[in-house]
Parts: structure tokens; C-alpha cells; sequence
């Protein structure tokens, strides 16, 4: 597969910076037909040494940060480990928020019998924290920052149901309305922030939302 709608944002000795488009896997899926993914893109186009680090969901576009050594993966792996690095969201959300901004700590767990949905899990689920913040409020819809400081599994779409508001285009989690407001989950990896693994400068990456 070509890397023809790829964005590289970044890229130098030591790691590349993407622009995920969405409907990508980051990663190569179990099922053979899964094997298109952005790393075996990147590796079968002129970077066989990149790593990944962190993944986006399929449907999630925007930054992600691979490796380009095994020393760099170590260090960038323990920054995500050591929740060093920054990150936030763009998304469109059904409704209004009652509130500018908040938080979400509920814990979250893999549901099996809905797989691949995730559910809120008081007694069984981990830990896990989002802060939200309304950037503009479009009638049926409000575009929101989301910053998650834990990095569970679909934690901000689940977060975002647990709270009366799913990000539109939501496939799992959207009711019919908010999955029938637009063509794709509204979910934009927008900013990520991180220490180069080499030389100790901190680095900062922006990508607008594409919706």
C-alpha cells in the first residue's frame, strides 16, 4: 500500500511524527486481510526500522509518533509509560454540555460479550481520567478538547457516552442520531507534546481537525 495520504509532520534520525488519516490501523489486525496498517505502510516505503510506540484507533486520525531505533522506542515508550508526554482531541460530540469544561474519572474494562466495545466498570474496570473543555457550541453539536491523562482503551468515546454526549460518527458508542450527524468518528489526535528521545528537546506537534 502507498503512503500516498500519509502526512509525514516530522521526521529525523531518531523517530517520524504522522498525521494518521483515519480508517488506518496502526498496527496490523489478527485476520490476514488486516495487514494494511500505517506501520507496514511506512516500513514497506522507505522506513523499515519504524516502531510503534502508541496506537490511534482505526477510525481516529491524527498525530502518532513512531521510532526509528530500538534505544528511541525504549525512551519514547517509558515517556507514554511515565505519562510524560501531553496529548489532546478534537471532537464534535452530541448535545450541549451543561458545564464550559470538566473532568470524567470513571474506570473502564474490555467488554467481551460486546466486543470491541469498552463499558464503565465501578467494580472491575481501571482507572482512568479525561478532561473535557467546549471550543464551540454548533446547535445539535459542540466541538470539545479532549485531553486524556490515563490511555485506556476508547476511554474518550467511552467517556464522552458516560456523560450523555457521544462523538458523532461513532460506529460503537453513538446513538442513531449522532452516528447519522457525519460520515466519520469525529475524534483528531490535534496535539502531541514529547522529549526528543536523543538530544532532550522538548517537542510539540499541531494538526487541525479535519472536520
Amino acid at each position: 500500500m502507498p503512503l500516498s495520504n500519509i502526512q509525514i509532520v516530522h521526521q529525523d534520525a531518531a523517530l517520524l511524527v504522522i498525521n494518521k488519516p483515519t480508517l488506518l490501523l496502526s498496527v496490523p489486525g489478527r485476520a490476514e486481510d488486516n495487514r494494511d496498517c500505517l506501520v507496514t505502510r511506512l516500513q514497506e516505503n522507505g522506513f523499515p526500522e519504524a516502531r510503534i510506540v502508541h496506537r490511534l484507533d482505526w477510525e481516529t486520525s491524527g498525530l502518532i509518533v513512531l521510532a526509528r531505533d530500538a534505544d528511541s522506542h525504549r525512551e519514547l515508550s517509558r515517556q507514554f509509560h511515565d505519562r510524560e508526554t501531553e496529548k489532546a482531541y478534537t471532537a464534535l460530540c452530541w448535545g450541549q454540555p451543561e458545564q464550559d469544561s470538566g473532568s470524567i474519572d470513571l474506570p473502564l474494562r474490555y467488554d467481551p460479550p460486546t466486543k470491541p466495545r469498552h463499558v464503565v466498570d465501578h467494580d472491575l474496570g481501571k482507572h482512568a481520567l479525561t478532561f473535557w473543555r467546549v471550543l464551540e457550541r454548533c446547535g445539535d453539536f459542540s466541538r470539545v478538547e479532549l485531553t486524556p491523562i490515563t490511555g485506556r482503551s476508547h476511554q474518550l468515546r467511552v467517556h464522552m457516552l458516560s456523560i450523555g454526549h457521544p462523538l458523532l460518527g461513532d460506529r460503537l458508542y453513538a446513538h442513531e442520531q449522532a452516528l447519522q450527524a457525519h460520515e466519520r468518528l469525529c475524534l483528531h489526535a490535534s496535539m502531541l507534546a514529547l522529549t526528543h528521545p536523543q538530544n532532550g528537546e522538548r517537542m510539540r506537534f499541531e494538526s487541525p481537525a479535519p472536520f
